[in-house]
């Protein structure tokens, strides 16, 4: 086999893999969405994953990126420490949302910023 054949199936693997991390669980919510995949890879200061989840369940939310921006949510790690807060402490699965929404599940909830 040659060298860069075992490169690409090698690039090939990592990218299945970052697929399947990423990959958006059945009507699974934002802010779990977000919460799940932050634990497996880092912000990079962008809206990659936001933008990531949106394209995969909710493609018609074309504001989402404006509307979290505008609450605080800058990049994906901003959006669960400024706009969305969880109700607790413990780990729980999703309690699921319907299809096309960008809403959070009952797990969590928005966070109204203050205008001082």
């Amino acid at each position: 086999m040659s060298r860069d054949r075992i490169i690409a199936e090698a690039e090939g693997v990592v990218q299945d893999l970052a697929a399947a991390i990423t990959a958006p669980r059945d009507r699974e919510c934002l802010p779990c969405y977000l919460d799940r995949v932050l634990h497996e890879v880092s912000c990079d200061g962008t809206h990659a994953l936001t933008r990531h989840y949106r394209d995969s369940t909710a493609p018609a939310a074309t504001a989402l990126l404006q509307r979290l921006s505008r609450a605080g949510g800058h990049c994906d790690c901003e959006v669960l420490f400024n706009v969305y807060w969880a109700t607790s402490d413990h780990v729980r699965s999703c309690e699921g949302v319907r299809l096309g929404s960008t809403q959070p599940c009952d797990l969590w909830f928005r966070r109204r910023r203050r205008m001082w």
